[in-house]
């Protein structure tokens, strides 16, 4: 990845692998396009016990994501596991320190999208990705989904939702993504970079 090139930041939480799965999709999206680079980052967990400390450097997977990270991206993606019909806490978390950015109008007219998993077709994904969708739009950034001119949005048996790409995982976590997901997920990480590289030229406006 070029550091003079923009890039797209796939910013994700992952408990079992699912969603960190979907964001691969998307960054090989992203990176279909020319022009534009993804930045693949993930956010630790956030512990009950006030005196837990994650390591700085996570065993395996993305590292984890600064403000830095989301300060300098064209468009964001971010991911995460449903909790009941919201998204996990770990993300949230990582969202609540933006404030600064905030303040500074620093993700107005970007691009962003959201992508999550659950374990039932039925599990909250739609919820999920509304509600994962409200800090979004109060940084100013403009949001987009998986429109329907995409055909796996209207064949798909599992996931994949106009809000953004989702994966069904089974009550044990035993299904794959699987290809309309995929699909999905990759499209999805296609229209994100189109869009952030359309969208450069607004970027430097402020509330």
């Amino acid at each position: 990845m070029s550091d003079s090139r923009p890039y797209v930041l796939v910013l994700y939480y992952s408990r079992f692998g699912a969603t960190r799965s979907l964001a691969e999709q998307l960054v090989a999206g992203i990176e279909s396009q020319a022009g534009i680079d993804a930045r693949l980052r993930t956010v630790p967990a956030v512990s009950a016990v006030s005196e837990a400390v994650e390591p700085e450097i996570p065993a395996e997977g993305a590292i984890y994501a600064t403000l830095d990270d989301l300060r300098g991206c064209a468009g964001l993606a971010i991911g995460s596991p449903t909790r009941f019909g919201n998204m996990a806490a770990p993300l949230k978390y990582f969202l609540d320190g933006t404030s600064e950015l905030w303040l500074n109008g620093t993700l107005v007219n970007k691009p962003a999208t959201g992508f999550t998993s659950t374990a039932s077709l039925h599990g909250g994904q739609e919820a999920t990705l509304l509600t994962m969708l409200v800090p979004l739009l109060h940084h100013g950034m403009v949001y987009a989904g998986v429109p329907y001119s995409e055909p796996g949005l209207v064949a798909t048996t599992s996931g994949g939702t106009p809000y953004g790409a989702s994966h069904v995982a089974g009550a044990r976590g035993e299904r794959s993504v699987d290809d309309t997901e995929r699909e999905l997920a990759y499209a999805q990480g296609k229209r994100i970079a189109r869009l952030a590289l359309a969208l450069q030229t607004t970027q430097g406006s402020t509330r």
